[in-house]
């Protein structure tokens, strides 16, 4: 992919000269270097490597659950290099949405309560109904008060996207949300991915090494050893 930028189009994510280096036993590794690109609202794309490149660590920085050491990323034309953990955190229940390999479903929590939660900690009195109807949305109707470890792995993963969505983001981040599924709920956790995002107008943007998840999306950035190939 050409990293060269058009300052002029309009963009919901923007990423200039972005750098992670962190320390190591054998001194200071370059995890990311002079990474840059745009991405416009509602566009689709997925962020593509082999292990190592960096792919994960760069969706880390764009939700801001790191910080580069140098660069710059602008969310909606706010530098997150600007805000501190909690705006940042603020920024991610308000705008952001994220899906995890890992499902990082709160064990304790049934179906509906993990869904509920996010807006539950900014106060909104429709929680209950809202994760309600997505859960229906997802297929999981009949298993709303089922814990994680009642529910099969793709079904956690529904569970995760409709945690994700539940607060209509503008964006929504994904780690490889096809990384620990057969072939099949992999392929059905894409369709209902992309329906959402195209439902919900979401940006979307993900790390996969799924070829037909790429695929699906409108544009894909390969990284290679830290870089934009």
């Amino acid at each position: 992919m050409n990293s060269k930028i058009d300052k002029n189009s309009a963009s919901i994510i923007a990423v200039d000269n972005l750098c992670k280096t962190v320390d190591s036993h054998n001194g200071p590794l370059t995890i990311l270097s002079s990474v840059g690109f745009r991405i416009k609202p509602a566009e689709s794309v997925a962020i593509i490597g082999a292990s190592g490149s960096g792919k994960s660590t760069l969706l880390s920085l764009l939700a801001g659950l790191d910080v580069a050491s140098s660069g710059s990323i602008e969310i909606l034309d706010q530098s997150m290099s600007e805000l501190d953990e909690d705006a940042r955190a603020a920024m991610r229940s308000q705008v952001i949405g994220f899906v995890f390999q890992s499902f990082q479903l709160l064990p304790n929590l049934n179906a509906l309560e993990n869904v509920m939660l996010p807006l539950e900690l900014v106060g909104n009195k429709e929680a209950r109904q809202l994760a309600t109807d997505l859960l229906g949305r997802v297929g999981l109707s009949q298993r709303l008060t089922h814990t994680p470890s009642q529910l099969s792995g793709g079904e956690q993963q529904r569970v995760a996207l409709a945690r994700a969505f539940v607060t209509r983001p503008k964006i929504l981040f994904a780690d490889e949300p096809t990384g620990n599924l057969d072939s099949s709920t992999g392929d059905n956790i894409i369709d209902l991915l992309f329906e959402l995002n195209k439902e919900n107008q979401t940006t979307l943007v993900l790390v996969t090494h799924d070829q037909r998840l790429a695929e699906r999306c409108e544009r894909t950035i390969e990284l290679k050893a830290g870089c934009i190939v």
